[in-house]
């Protein structure tokens, strides 16, 4: 494994998420624009869980394809649409969904939740940006 996942004294530690990811490495994978849309099914919409779900294994099938997995992975990033902070369950539900079959860490990599009003489709509730470090 070439990265390490850490969260130092004196952090917040009742996160679901890493603070600082340490890499070594020289192949650098970014997957982007990952959403809650199956190939070319339509978007759940409506469904915040199973769309979080469907954008991490979207996330994991673009990891897979280069080669890497969650656990290179050092940096995720979410932006969900109209975030209120009721919907944190909801939002989790979908991650603890898949995370087994994804194989995404428990506590995951450092990780972002933005707030965003809108993404590219109305129906788009959540959209999933990754990094991982290879050897």
């Amino acid at each position: 494994m070439t990265t390490r996942l850490i969260s130092p004294p004196g952090m917040l530690q009742q996160t679901p998420y890493h603070h600082v990811a340490v890499s070594t490495g020289t192949t650098h994978v970014h997957v982007a624009g990952q959403v809650g849309q199956r190939g070319d099914e339509p978007v759940a919409a409506d469904d915040l869980a199973a769309q979080v779900a469907q954008a991490l294994r979207n996330t994991a099938i673009g990891l897979a394809g280069a080669g890497a997995s969650f656990s290179d992975v050092v940096r995720l990033t979410f932006y969900v649409t109209r975030w209120t902070p009721d919907k944190i369950e909801t939002f989790m539900a979908g991650v603890q969904a898949v995370a087994e079959d994804i194989g995404l860490p428990a506590p995951m990599p450092p990780a972002s939740l933005i707030g965003v009003e809108v993404l590219f489709d109305p129906d788009v509730l959540v959209e999933v940006e990754a990094t991982a470090v290879l050897p």
